[in-house]
C-alpha cells in the first residue's frame, strides 16, 4: 500500500537525511555535544524517515487514513 507522495517522498528523504547525518558531522557536532544518547534518538528518527521513503508507506498516515500519494485514489 503507497500513501507517500512525491513531494512528502522528497521532504522526508531531505530530512531523514539531514537528522542521520548531522549528529556525527564535525562543524554540527558540538551542537549535540551535551544532549549524550539523545543525539542517536535523532539519528534513529532520521533512519525511520529514510525507511518510510523507501517503503512508500508510512504507519502513521496509515493509522488517520491519510493519503498524500495520487495513485490508487478513487
Amino acid at each position: 500500500m503507497v500513501n507517500i507522495g512525491l513531494p512528502d517522498r522528497a521532504l522526508r528523504s531531505a530530512l531523514g537525511a539531514a537528522l542521520l547525518i548531522a549528529p556525527f558531522m564535525p562543524p554540527l557536532a558540538g551542537f549535540f555535544t551535551g544532549w549524550g544518547a539523545w543525539k542517536f534518538a535523532v539519528a534513529v528518527v532520521g533512519l525511520v524517515l529514510i525507511g518510510t521513503v523507501v517503503l512508500r508507506m508510512c504507519p502513521a498516515y496509515l493509522l488517520f487514513g491519510i493519503r498524500t500519494c495520487k495513485i490508487g485514489r478513487r
